[in-house]
């Protein structure tokens, strides 16, 4: 009995351990495949020579062989590198990211790696990234410049530039950082006067070039003054102590050393926290949280780092003295993302082994320690670095329980009440489908491993659950629906579910070339790569709301006008439960209204990263369909269900960005074109100019050219305009935009039978061949198309089978997409078209689909 309840405790503390979504309070910049900075530095802080040496040691023998059973691959460093060059930057930050289930990132990106991301690339990579400034890169940065009177720099001028600098960045950052451990050491004097500080200025204005700070006393004033500001802005200071590589004294970095400052009157309120554990000064530092109240800890790098048995000696001697509330989690990963995968993983692994001692020891009950797992690997730092509700809010989105819960759902699996949990999937045809698992399957297998599915699933059509002739895809092979753990989310209309969107492998760890999510990450990874660009997206998207009569037809709940108030409050119950679903997993909705159709409502979305954004359209549609179900209703997103009313498209708004700035937009009025940039138009004009081999992509059913038709607000003509919504291709000024410049640009040919991430990728893969070739957009139209004289501008593909014509012939796509990939698409296409012309009575079907 006694040893069922030990196991009992240890499963228990072990899933919630598993299913705190970890708040990373202290990490680096990743770098490009193409960087010089070495892979082996991802096992070691050892440089040079001693790299040599690393394969030899614990951390790096578990480390590679933590590595190669998440890529799936051999267990040696030359076959993990070989696969990460196969896979590339963006499905390594996936997989990683995914596993390690990171929901925020606090980045000190003071440091200085070849070809490193800057912060804002990090921003479209992970849910929320909070900055960390390094002091001493400040002050480095501008010293560099030119002094203000032009001749040298006197500490006066210096002072004044660095603190207004200081208070300036101090409302974009969440806490400073110092690293006078590797200048100096830690042995810093409060009371260091000006003189001492301009005679270490100009030492190390005379030392080298470029300048770098290590004199004690400018080192020491640097600190101090620092230590002001934070104290003034009530940010925390980050402090580098104990191990590092070998431009470190470890005898200086022994964190005692900064008893004085702890005892000034001046500092006392000033949060502070110990990074790395202080390794090999554990117990100093734990002693230091015990007695002084500003004092706190961090053990990253130490972990994973040290040996297992090191690493758990570590933790155990931080919390010796230390209080639990004082003790926080960071991977201090940088450059590749294992680094931070192999840092949450034995965090994880770490912090339980501990509890569990604790807990054996009669130091804590369970409970007790699953409140302290929550509070070490998230609760504390979002407490200490004083998080605002917005950002809390959107990191415990990505959890998948609180600690809280963590029993509860441990104890209701035991009696019986098991939990499923949805993997789902858009196919070729648009439709989306799903494979359901228990949870604890998922946990213990399906997380890591996958699940098999027919290699066919790819080719199916909207008519037929068997693959399209032609497609090459067929019952043979099996490939592996690998879920996205950042995706995962409760159902809030099934209380006992969860869904998790997936990608498609061919074995874990190697994307199948007909992945749709892969391959709209991978072109936007390339579009990043080589222009620096990123793209963002929103979604407006339309549906019809169905009741079904006595003769079980299906017909529109009402009948009323465009933005009718009546219509919105008949469907209001449903639209405010679609809207409560899509808040609780954090998806932000900007406008909802009545339609101009009979029945027809429509959902906008707000805008974010592309494949968030087409994340956010599935989980839309998922909701709007349980929804309206659940209310004895059908929603379709057909694009034509009633011959004689409008359509419902999905329109797609699409903007592009770099370093936090929206670039499509002119930056300079005087020399603008059309209100947007250089940039701006050449993308958009490479949409233009493919955009009939795009509506392949985009209006995928022969049902969807019934609704791209003149004088319907659809854009049935190729061109584009300015605010003219009869234009397939619209650039948009919304409110708060200044006058003549755009933001954005919209796409009307795209509908709700579109699979999202091929509908992207496609777009961007145009929009890439538009700014390779620098093309130019024709004239904008400021009327509508219909009206002109004949010849004037051409129609866009009147059918399934012209756009299908054009992608055939359009090699630009085929190169960035992939062969096979728009191969499948024509076959499933193409058979669309055959079963169009033999049933040509296909609607009541395709609601039951879309």
């Amino acid at each position: 009995m006694e040893r069922m309840k030990i196991s009992t405790n240890a499963e228990v503390l072990r899933e919630a351990v598993n299913n705190i979504a970890v708040v990373d309070a202290h990490a680096h910049n990743l770098v490009p495949l193409d960087s010089k900075f070495p892979f082996i530095q991802c096992f070691t802080e050892a440089q040079g020579e001693a790299t040599e040496d690393v394969p030899h040691t614990l951390s790096f023998k578990r480390s590679i062989r933590d590595i190669a059973k998440l890529y799936n691959c051999a267990t040696t460093l030359e076959a993990v590198e070989k696969c990460r060059s196969f896979l590339g930057l963006e499905t390594m930050c996936s997989k990683c990211f995914s596993a390690a289930n990171i929901s925020a990132v606090l980045m000190d990106d003071g440091i200085h790696i070849d070809k490193m991301y800057n912060i804002h690339w990090h921003k479209n990579h992970l849910p929320v990234v909070g900055r960390i400034l390094r002091i001493e890169t400040v002050a480095e940065e501008i010293l560099s410049g030119d002094p203000p009177d032009g001749t040298t720099w006197m500490l006066g001028d210096f002072t004044n530039l660095f603190l207004s600098k200081l208070k300036s960045l101090s409302k974009d950052v969440v806490g400073f950082k110092s690293i006078a451990a590797y200048r100096s050491g830690l042995n810093i004097n409060p009371l260091v006067t000006s003189e001492e500080a301009d005679d270490g200025l100009h030492k190390d204005l005379h030392a080298s070039v470029p300048i770098r700070i290590s004199n004690k006393n400018f080192v020491d004033y640097i600190f101090t003054r620092s230590l002001e500001v934070a104290a003034s802005s009530d940010l925390p200071m980050q402090i580098h102590t104990g191990f590092g590589d070998t431009d470190l004294d470890l005898r200086l970095a022994n964190p005692l050393h900064l008893r004085p400052f702890l005892e000034d009157d001046r500092f006392k309120n000033c949060r502070i926290v110990l990074l790395h554990a202080s390794y090999p000064y554990s117990k100093e530092a734990s002693y230091l949280a015990s007695v002084y109240p500003q004092v706190f800890l961090d053990f990253g790098l130490a972990i994973p780092k040290l040996s297992v048995h090191g690493m758990c000696s570590a933790v155990k001697e931080l919390l010796e003295l230390a209080p639990l509330n004082k003790v926080m989690f960071s991977t201090d990963g940088y450059a590749f993302p294992e680094t931070f995968y192999l840092g949450t993983k034995w965090a994880r692994e770490v912090i339980t082994s501990v509890l569990l001692d604790a807990c054996d020891g009669g130091d804590l009950s369970i409970q007790e320690a699953i409140e302290a797992a929550h509070k070490i690997l998230r609760g504390n730092a979002i407490n200490f670095y004083k998080l605002d509700e917005d950002t809390t809010q959107i990191m415990k989105s990505k959890a998948v329980n609180v600690a809280a819960d963590s029993h509860t759902q441990y104890l209701e699996m035991k009696e019986g009440k098991p939990k499923l949990i949805r993997l789902l999937w858009v196919d070729s045809s648009g439709q989306q489908r799903c494979r359901v698992v228990p949870e604890n399957r998922f946990y213990q297998v399906v997380r890591d491993h996958g699940v098999g599915i027919t290699c066919s699933c790819m080719a199916m059509t909207s008519f037929t659950d068997s693959p399209a002739e032609g497609s090459h895809l067929t019952a043979v092979g099996e490939i592996r629906l690998m879920p996205d753990i950042s995706t995962l989310c409760c159902i809030p209309w099934s209380d006992q579910e969860k869904m998790v969107l997936v990608d498609m492998h061919s074995t874990p760890g190697q994307p199948w070339d007909y992945c749709p999510r892969t391959t709209l990450r991978r072109i936007a990874t390339k579009l990043e790569e080589e222009f620096g660009l990123v793209v963002n997206a929103g979604f407006e998207s339309e549906f019809y709301l169905l009741r079904r009569e006595d003769n079980n037809n299906w017909t529109a709940i009402d009948s009323t006008s465009y933005c009718s108030a009546a219509a919105f409050d008949g469907a209001s119950p449903v639209l405010l439960e679609v809207l409560k679903a899509l808040q609780s997993m954090h998806i932000s909705v900007e406008q909802l209204h009545a339609e101009a159709g009979d029945g027809q409502f429509e959902v906008a979305l707000g805008y974010s990263s592309c494949v968030c954004a087409a994340d956010n359209l599935v989980f839309l549609r998922e909701a709007v369909r349980a929804v309206a179900n659940k209310n004895s209703l059908r929603a379709t997103f057909l694009p034509k269900y009633f011959p004689m009313d409008v359509g419902s498209g999905c329109h797609v708004h699409l903007s592009l960005w770099k370093d936090g700035k929206n670039k499509f937009m002119a930056e300079d009025e005087s020399v603008m074109r059309y209100g947007m940039s250089k940039i701006g138009e050449e993308f958009m004009a490479g949409v233009f100019h493919h955009l009939p081999s795009i509506m392949a992509f985009t209006t995928p059913l022969p049902n969807s050219y019934d609704r791209l038709q003149p004088n319907t607000w659809s854009g049935a003509y190729h061109c584009w305009g300015r605010e003219n919504r009869e234009a397939p291709i619209r650039t948009a000024c919304p409110p708060g935009i200044s006058s003549g410049v755009v933001s954005n640009f919209e796409i009307k040919a795209f509908d709700g039978c579109a699979n999202p991430y091929l509908g992207l990728a496609a777009i961007i893969a145009a929009g890439m061949d538009g700014l390779q070739k620098h093309l130019i957009l024709p004239e904008p139209i400021a009327s509508n198309p219909a009206d002109l004289k004949e010849g004037t501008v051409h129609r866009l593909p009147k059918s399934l089978d012209e756009a299908v014509i054009a992608l055939k012939k359009n090699e630009v796509l085929k190169r960035l997409l992939g062969d096979k990939l728009v191969g499948v698409v024509i076959a499933v296409r193409e058979a669309e078209i055959q079963n169009q012309a033999n049933n040509p009575a296909l609607v009541n079907d395709l609601i039951n689909r879309y």
